[in-house]
């Protein structure tokens, strides 16, 4: 079964490698992979929304799905995982952004991005279109950039939108628990 999944993934990365290719795509993806970094995008807009009293419970919400879900994939699963980059397995590919050290399973950019997109969904309805094409063009970056095979960014989206649930889930709790928070604010 793995094998057959690494199979396909093989074939749908290298197919992106060798036909999708060109100088537009390529700075696309790059930006997206740029927004994705460190979450920063996720994190400028959970700050933007805690500077706003109506506004504070979703930014710190967001917070905390990113906290989640950066430990559980970058800190946790990739360390039992140890699944090598493609730019690892195939070392002869020409990539456009500086090649990585760390492991693929899942992929950190697309958790993040998934869990913040679902929180922020959750709340912010009227940009929910917004949030998850920003998500899942970080995702889509990941394999366009040769940085992390199709499963991997799969893996990151079920990873990221479990951890976006989680805390809403663990915010609502502690803050009904502690009266943080009126239900309307």
């Amino acid at each position: 079964m793995l094998e057959q999944i690494y199979s396909i993934d093989k074939m749908i990365i290298f197919f992106i490698y060798k036909n999708l290719h060109n100088q537009i795509l390529d700075t696309i993806m790059i930006l997206f992979t740029i927004l994705g970094n460190n979450s920063i995008i996720w994190i400028i807009i959970a700050i933007l929304l805690m500077l706003n009293k109506k506004t504070r419970k979703i930014g710190f919400i967001t917070i905390l799905a990113l906290i989640i879900s950066a430990i559980l994939s970058e800190v946790i699963l990739k360390n039992i995982i140890q699944r090598p980059r493609p730019s690892t397995d195939f070392p002869t590919v020409k990539l456009l952004i500086n090649r990585l050290t760390s492991y693929s399973l899942p992929s950190g950019h697309t958790t993040t991005s998934f869990a913040a997109a679902f929180v922020l969904s959750k709340y912010l309805k009227k940009y929910l279109l917004i949030f998850w094409t920003i998500a899942t063009m970080i995702g889509l970056s990941r394999i366009y950039l040769f940085m992390h095979y199709p499963s991997d960014v799969l893996a990151g989206i079920v990873l990221g939108i479990i951890c976006g649930k989680v805390a809403c889930i663990i915010y609502d709790r502690t803050a009904n628990e502690n009266n943080i928070l009126k239900k309307d604010e």
